[in-house]
């Protein structure tokens, strides 16, 4: 059973940037696609950037240009570095690979 932990969630201002953190109890990264999601109050969950085994990148229109998908070389931890934050990228996020999910992270973006 492979096990994902989200952490770097919390609470910041407009414009404020936060690195979220995906960490896999195996190398599962390391061959398989993976994707960062989130999940407003009220809203259906959708995603926010996806990261191909190849290294291609797919981000939601919302995000193009403020966050980056990332992983280490090991395939341990995927990152979300979240830059230019806005009050509407408030949400749970969760990291996902294959059919496994993270227990979701808080981001607030609030003044």
């Amino acid at each position: 059973q492979v096990q994902l932990v989200e952490s770097g969630g919390g609470l910041v201002q407009p414009g404020g940037s936060l690195r979220l953190s995906c960490a896999a109890s195996v190398a599962i990264f390391r061959f398989n696609a993976m994707g960062w999601y989130r999940q407003a109050p009220g809203k259906q969950r959708e995603l926010v950037a996806g990261l191909t085994i190849g290294g291609s990148t797919n981000y939601a229109d919302s995000v193009k240009g403020r966050f980056t998908i990332s992983r280490d070389n090991a395939g341990n931890t995927m990152y979300l570095q979240m830059n230019n934050l806005k009050p509407e990228d408030t949400a749970v996020y969760y990291c996902s690979c294959r059919h496994y999910w993270g227990q979701g992270t808080q981001v607030t973006v609030s003044s």
